[in-house]
């Protein structure tokens, strides 16, 4: 796949990243194509989950995560296909007021796709540690395993009202960089590909843990999958040398 293709099926502009198919959990979300965010005809489209709804219990209730990729994920993903339908009409009419209004709108519900996705392949119901060359990028740039744990941990727990923690790919200084991202598009440093992502809305975790969500955070790191991480900062690399 040349870059023009993957920036055209993975809508990377919105930074998605597509997984290689070296590994089983890879290769089920291959099979199910969580990560094309787009049909043929540029429509975007919520894909299938992979794994069951009661895969990440007791850590993230069923009754939450139904909720949160049903009706959050998918309203984002309805969302953003009329925002998207509303620009083109604007614009065949000339009202770039309106235009403007519905490209705000896009960055909001696009960006909440993007991340959405990424987050539900990043978790697990068990417990997995970075190895090979993801470990030696964390502890180029962090110093250790356990510093990069403690600062994603702060910067989501401290997101300025609802938002996410990311770890991302900075293509542009070959380095892994965080993000505090409040909403879903706000504070995006220009380059980064998303790897990790810690959704800190209250829809996130409110069920189960009320107002606590230091306690999710803290739960989520737990349960991450660094085999997963490990494909997008691979895939990244790869993407632009």
């Amino acid at each position: 796949m040349n870059r023009k293709e993957f920036l055209r099926n993975s809508a990377i502009l919105g930074g998605a990243t597509i997984l290689p198919g070296n590994s089983v959990f890879s290769q089920n979300l291959t099979e199910n194509g969580i990560d094309k965010l787009v049909d043929n005809e540029g429509n975007f489209v919520l894909q299938s989950l992979p794994y069951n709804k009661n895969f990440l219990e007791p850590y993230m209730d069923e009754e939450t995560l139904h909720l949160h990729y049903e009706f959050h994920h998918g309203g984002a993903v309805k969302g953003a296909n009329k925002d998207l339908k509303n620009i083109k009409k604007h614009l065949q009419t000339g009202d770039m007021d309106m235009s403007d209004l519905w490209t705000r709108k896009l960055a909001f519900h696009f960006s909440s796709h993007v991340l959405h996705t990424i987050f539900w392949t990043n978790l697990t119901n068990k417990k997995t540690e970075p190895k090979a060359e993801l470990l030696r990028q964390i502890e180029k740039d962090f110093g250790s395993f356990d510093r990069l744990k403690a600062y994603i941990a702060k910067i989501s727990k401290s997101v300025e009202g609802s938002g996410w923690g990311i770890l991302g790919y900075q293509p542009y200084s070959r380095s892994l960089t965080l993000l505090q991202c409040e909403n879903h598009q706000k504070l995006t440093q220009w380059g980064v590909i998303p790897l990790l992502v810690i959704d800190v809305w209250e829809h996130a975790y409110y069920l189960k843990y009320k107002n606590k969500r230091a306690d999710f955070v803290d739960t989520l790191l737990g349960i991450i999958n660094w085999d997963n991480v490990a494909e997008r900062f691979v895939t990244a690399k790869k993407l632009h040398g």
